[in-house]
């Protein structure tokens, strides 16, 4: 069955313009979904749409199926007086006057450099509609990856304009573009306001030789597969043993406590020599423990620490090799 785009329209710069499809770059792939259940009586609960005074003025006439509101029955409204309501056809949101509903007009380039992480919300993965729009799109694609610029414009959708980051893939053999939804500036909390009371000590040269070489040897090229969602693992097996009537697996794990803070240099220099230069970032995930063996324990995170736990008193071992283990725009 074909994959069905989520968007099509045009792409136009100045007097050049063809035509796309965008789809839906990412999906949601927990295998584990919940339903709200009574405790009482084990069974599902529904949600149902009511009258509000069926709500606010409760009776045994309003806990009648009339006090029900059906999906059709339902428009828009906005309140613009307390308590009164105009309301909103869809017929009337699909005739709003809004270009960038069929067309994405390019209105400027800007060096990836010049935008900030936090501004990139979601991604959409962009094709030319069809064979005829190929040559132009391959032509935009080309110019965009030699001038290693980003395509900015703007989309309406989903009850809102958005601003939009175009980007060629960054693997060259796919071919296609990619789309970023952005947040606009207004929906960006003043950092000001988190990060002005951060005391702003002189660096020390040798303790940042020290991260920089720490940085280096446990660096390795950008590999998403290696990622695994931890907390959905666990959820597996809660839910497995649940099944099973099996002991609930619990985390043992102790709490981090504070103790005694020792030198940053000392624990650069250990967390550094712990390290080897053919050493992988990565370990491979935990296994999901089986039916008949209970999970292993976590194994405490390696890295820099600050913080003298009960492992520090003990004398130095040789550090064993861990398992074998790109900048989006």
């Amino acid at each position: 069955m074909a994959i069905r785009p989520y968007w099509t329209g045009q792409i136009q710069i100045s007097l050049v313009q063809f035509g796309v499809k965008l789809y839906v770059a990412t999906e949601a792939k927990s295998e584990i979904r919940f339903h709200q259940i009574s405790r009482k009586t084990g069974e599902r609960v529904r949600h149902q749409k009511v009258l509000a005074s069926a709500v606010d003025n409760p009776s045994e006439e309003s806990e009648s199926p009339a006090a029900v509101v059906e999906k059709d029955e339902i428009v828009k409204g906005y309140e613009y007086r307390k308590g009164e309501y105009i309301t909103i056809e869809p017929k009337e949101l699909e005739q709003l006057r809004v270009p960038s509903k069929h067309t994405m007009e390019i209105t400027q380039f800007v060096d990836e450099s010049d935008i900030d992480p936090e501004f990139f919300e979601k991604p959409y993965f962009v094709t030319p509609e069809n064979d005829a729009q190929a040559q132009a799109f391959a032509v935009v694609r080309q110019a965009l990856k030699e001038t290693k610029k980003v395509a900015l414009t703007k989309i309406a959708f989903s009850g809102r304009e958005h601003v939009v980051a175009l980007t060629p893939t960054q693997d060259d053999s796919l071919g296609g573009m990619m789309a970023y939804t952005m947040r606009y500036a207004q929906e960006l909390r003043d950092p000001k306001e988190y990060f002005r009371d951060i005391k702003k000590p002189d660096v020390d040269e040798d303790s940042l030789g020290l991260a920089k070489e720490l940085i280096k040897r446990k660096a390795a090229k950008f590999d998403p597969t290696k990622f695994v969602d931890g907390y959905e693992v666990a959820l597996k097996e809660l839910v497995e043993a649940k099944i099973e009537h099996a002991p609930i697996p619990k985390d043992e794990a102790p709490a981090p406590q504070r103790g005694k803070v020792i030198n940053l240099m000392d624990a650069l220099r250990k967390s550094v020599s712990s390290v080897k230069a053919d050493d992988l970032v990565l370990e491979s995930p935990a296994p999901v423990a089986s039916k008949k063996k209970s999970p292993a324990k976590a194994e405490a995170k390696k890295g820099i620490t600050l913080v003298k736990s009960e492992e520090a008193d003990k004398p130095e071992t040789k550090p064993t090799k861990p398992a074998s283990r790109r900048k989006s725009a």
